[in-house]
Order: C-alpha cells, then structure tokens, then sequence
C-alpha cells in the first residue's frame, strides 16, 4: 500500500556514491529530526526525468532551503554509480540536490511507490512523485499520474505547497 500524508516513512537502506566509492545510508538517519523533500523517479537518464522533473528542483532547490528543508533528495531505483555520473552530468550535485541509489527498490518498495514496466525494461522502478517530510511524518506528498509528466510532482508545486 502507497504512503498518504500522515505517515511515517520507513527506514531503509540505500546508497550513495562516497569519496572511496559507494557508501550504505541509512533513509532514518536522513530524516529523523529533519525537513526533508525527497522526489522519486523513473529512471536516471530518462527523459521526463532529465528534462523536466530534476531540472524543477534544481531551480527550487534554494528557495526549500530558505523555507528551511535540511535536505532536498533525489531517489531513484538505480545504482550510486549512475546516480552520481547522472548527478554530475545534469550539474544537480553542483546545485545541491543529494542523489541517492534505491539499488534494490527497498526504500520504493517500503513506501509503496513501485512499478514495472517490463517492455523498456522498468523492474521494480519508482513512480514519479515528490514529498515533504518533517521528523519522518509526511506532511505533503504528490504522485503524478502519467509517467512522461511531472507537474503535479515538480518542485515548484511542492515549493508552493510548503
């Protein structure tokens, strides 16, 4: 069942890539005590992903921050290799967005975002959608509902909500 306003996020391990190479996080220690956006996506790489909905947080970024989010993060069903080579690619890590690997959809799957689309080979990928969260509880949460769009989930929609 998909996470609603309300709940309480789970904790889970995923990866990002460190100085020495990947390293485990912990989804808890992200956001216990903290206010927290996290956008889910598709795909590094793919196309409303790059285009559009990574993009809208790269321009909001710094207004979340100035509303006083700790952290805006960038999680996706890939691993921290990509996400870091996607990251430095679209100047996201030079922007200030944290990219994080869901390498085996356990965060995606914990919070019921999951989905698979097996002829463009999506296993267990995650849905588009954006969330706010303090000390864990999610205060806003937007799921988009058509995998090629992403206003619903973009950053200025959840900026405004805010």
């Amino acid at each position: 069942m998909a996470i609603t306003t309300g709940d309480t996020l789970p904790d889970a391990t995923v990866l990002a890539m460190g100085a020495d190479g990947p390293e485990y996080v912990q989804m808890a220690d992200k956001l216990k005590g903290r206010k927290v956006v996290i956008f889910g996506l598709p795909g590094a790489y793919t196309g409303t992903c790059t285009t559009a909905h990574l993009p809208s947080f790269m321009r909001t970024r710094d207004q979340f921050i100035a509303k006083g989010v700790d952290e805006v993060i960038c999680l996706a069903v890939n691993d921290p290799f990509v996400m870091d080579a996607w990251g430095k690619a679209t100047g996201a890590t030079d922007a200030g967005i944290t990219l994080l690997g869901d390498a085996e959809s356990s965060f995606t799957k914990a919070i019921g975002m999951n989905f698979s689309a097996g002829p463009v080979g999506f296993v267990d990928r995650s849905q588009r959608y954006s969330l706010y969260a303090e000390d864990s509880v999610v205060k806003f949460l937007n799921t988009g509902d058509n995998p090629g769009t992403c206003e619903i989930t973009a950053g200025e929609t959840l900026l405004a909500q805010i």
